[in-house]
Formats: structure tokens, C-alpha cells, sequence
């Protein structure tokens, strides 16, 4: 078995910079693995949890990351940046579905939208002065929501499309 090597502490910045690099380059992997590389040495380091939190919802095309990007949620500290990165979990669920436009997802996409726009509206509830991010976010959501008619609320439970092989 592999034994993985440890960063050190004065070296989280500067990996945090790459991770940020990868992402940007659409290579989300790479940013989830520093950011995995960072958390072994600082478990609480808010920036490397956000990062890492975005890197998993990019990849929610290729991979259905939902519960695991759910779960750096839970561990962030500040209640606004857990309701504000909530709405960004549902939010991003919705585009995957919405890019991989597979039939009877409209229902799905729809739940997921109001849902990202349910936790923007906690989050701008308790944002902080000068910071309308969950605003703007919500109006995405309504945008998407209005030039997409076909997307319609579902039932109670959220049913997502299945995916064959």
C-alpha cells in the first residue's frame, strides 16, 4: 500500500494557489487532491474546504459527488457560507442534469433550482454587509427557471433520471 506524503504547513498557501489553477483549468481532480493533501495537515482550514467543496461539485458531470461535497458543508464554520454553499451544491446538481439532458430530468432539475434558490434566500437572510452573492445567485436560479419552461416542479421526492450504461 501507498503511503501518502505529508505537506508542510508554510506550503498550504502556495497549494492552495494550485488548487485554485486547477480548477480554472478545468481539471478538478488535481484541485480536490491538494486541497485532500492540505486537510491532513490543517483539518480546519476554511479556504482548502471551500476549494475543496468547489472541486467536487465541478466534477458533478462526470461523477455524482453530491454527499461528499454535502459533508465539507457540514464542517464549515460560518452558518452564512453553509447555507450560501448549499444553494451552490443544488444549484450545480441542477446545470449536470440540465448538460446531460437526459429524458424526465425536467422535474428533477426543477427541485434542485429551488432548492439552491431556498438556501440563497437563508444566506441572504444573514449575509454579511456589502454582499449580494446569494442574491445573484437566486436570480441565475429564476432566470434559468423562466427561459426554461419545460422545467417543472416533480412530485414530493426528488427523482432523478436513470442513468444507463
Amino acid at each position: 500500500m501507498l503511503e501518502l506524503k505529508s505537506l508542510h504547513k508554510d506550503a498550504i498557501p502556495s497549494a492552495l494557489a494550485k488548487a485554485e489553477r486547477y480548477r480554472l483549468l478545468h481539471e478538478p481532480w488535481q484541485s480536490e487532491s491538494i486541497c485532500e493533501d492540505v486537510l491532513r495537515v490543517d483539518p480546519d482550514n476554511q479556504t482548502a474546504l471551500v476549494t475543496l467543496l468547489l472541486a467536487l461539485t465541478d466534477q458533478f458531470g462526470q461523477a455524482l459527488k453530491v454527499q461528499e461535497a454535502k459533508t465539507v458543508i457540514a464542517r464549515l464554520r460560518d452558518e452564512y457560507e453553509r447555507a450560501y454553499y448549499s444553494g451552490i451544491v443544488a444549484e450545480r446538481r441542477a446545470h449536470a442534469l440540465l448538460h446531460q439532458a437526459r429524458h424526465g430530468s425536467g422535474s428533477a432539475i426543477h427541485d434542485w433550482l429551488r432548492e439552491a434558490m431556498d438556501w440563497y434566500e437563508k444566506a441572504e437572510a444573514m449575509r454579511p454587509p456589502a454582499n449580494d452573492d446569494a442574491l445573484l445567485r437566486w436570480n441565475t436560479c429564476a432566470r434559468l427557471l423562466m427561459r426554461n419552461p419545460q422545467l417543472q416542479p416533480g412530485g414530493r421526492e426528488r427523482h432523478e433520471p436513470i442513468m444507463s450504461e
